[in-house]
């Protein structure tokens, strides 16, 4: 079992910073593959950002190239996503996912991938 809790959401002003935290439980945290999505209102989930379980390797949406990092750190069992230069339509709860296979790729980029997810937290960016 692997439980993953999200931390760091909040309300900032367009152009801003956050930086989200996903803490996991479970002894093999370093041979899972890492996920960022997020779901605004009314809409899918959408995928933001995917690292390989070593960290080498890792893929962000088009939409957040550039303004988001996904990062992890093993020995705190903790994966990252900082987000720079919000936008308004970054707005959506954000959703951290372990896929507890030991493979990497491009199918990293669909829910359907991951095992386990954590409750979410909430960003919202006012204009």
């Amino acid at each position: 079992q692997v439980q993953l809790v999200e931390s760091g959401g909040g309300l900032v002003q367009a152009g801003g910073s956050l930086r989200l935290s996903c803490a996991a439980s479970g002894r093999t945290f370093s041979n899972y593959a890492m996920g960022w999505f997020r779901q605004a209102p009314g809409k899918e989930r959408e995928f933001v950002a995917a690292i390989s379980w070593s960290g080498g390797r890792t893929y962000h949406a088009d939409s957040v190239k550039g303004r988001f990092t996904i990062s992890r750190d093993n020995a705190k069992k903790t994966v990252y996503l900082q987000m720079n230069r919000l936008k308004p339509e970054d707005t959506a709860v954000y959703y951290c996912a372990a896929d507890l296979g030991r493979d990497f790729g491009l199918h990293h980029r669909t829910p359907a991938e991951y095992d386990y997810w954590g409750q979410g937290t909430q960003v919202t960016v006012s204009s």
